[in-house]
């Protein structure tokens, strides 16, 4: 007996420190967005007037730092105290949040693929009230503008949808100088211009509609979104396909490390 020796069960160290190496950056990067949120929200006083966040109409993109930051930090810490502390109630949470987040993407993925025609009212819905919103806040504002310069477009479906916006309608007791205007991020773009024009809008709805494609982008957000999806759907698809094997590779590593603990302690306490 005293020339055999008895190998148990062992916590692989590599799936160990890799769950927690990988956890430990989205953990600080969670931190970072949070910070950046609670940040921006402090600079435009939401801070110390909580009911202030539901003030305005349209989408602040504060909440996009706020819910991704805060579902990364959830999601880091489990997996990296879990990992380092071989936690399995910790590593199990992370392996069924994952898991959950994983299963909501399929079916958001499925349902727009079949309700694609309720997608795009709902995106028009989204965007217009957005419009009505645009002086109401400085971020969603710029949101807005960059969204209308990269892919080219005003309003959800043309420039006209600018008139749901009390500073850009073109109703007769609108007192506002960009009344039947549009912002600059409708404008085409002239190269020879190094500073941008934000006054290039001004009166443009109120010339005729062959008259305004030359000096602003007359198509609507929405199809320009469509157009765009339809000519990157490779790169769009890849990205989906990469995200999702990247979680469910998380999974299975979390599973294993679990399975690994369970068998540890199992082995000790037989021994």
């Amino acid at each position: 007996m005293s020339g055999n020796h008895y190998k148990g069960h062992e916590v692989s160290c590599c799936i160990k420190y890799f769950i927690f190496g990988f956890n430990i950056l989205f953990w600080l990067l969670g931190m970072a967005l949070v910070g950046i949120g609670l940040w921006a929200w402090s600079e435009k006083g939401v801070l110390s007037n909580i009911s202030s966040i539901t003030d305005l109409g349209g989408l602040d993109p504060v909440w996009l730092f706020m819910v991704v930051g805060g579902v990364m930090f959830i999601l880091g810490f489990a997996g990296c105290i879990g990992a380092l502390r071989e936690n399995t109630f910790l590593l199990k949470f992370f392996s069924v949040f994952l898991g959950i987040i994983f299963f909501l993407e399929l079916t958001t993925g499925v349902l727009a693929f079949v309700f694609k025609d309720w997608i795009k009212d709902q995106l028009n819905l989204f965007i217009n009230n957005n419009i009505r919103a645009y002086r109401d806040d400085i971020d969603l504002q710029n949101l807005i503008d960059f969204t209308q310069e990269y892919w080219e477009c005003c309003g959800a479906f043309g420039a006209d949808d600018w008139n749901l916006n009390i500073y850009f309608n073109c109703t007769d007791g609108n007192p506002s100088r960009e009344k039947c205007g549009v912002p600059f991020s409708c404008c085409t773009k002239d190269p020879a211009e190094d500073v941008i024009n934000t006054q290039c809008g001004y009166d443009i709805r109120a010339k005729p509609d062959s008259e305004q494609k030359d000096y602003i982008n007359v198509k609507g957000c929405v199809p320009q979104f469509e157009k765009w999806l339809q000519d990157n759907l490779t790169l769009v698809a890849g990205i989906f396909i990469g995200v999702a094997l990247l979680q469910i590779f998380g999974i299975c590593l979390a599973q294993n490390l679990v399975s690994d603990i369970e068998a540890v302690r199992a082995s000790c306490f037989f021994t």
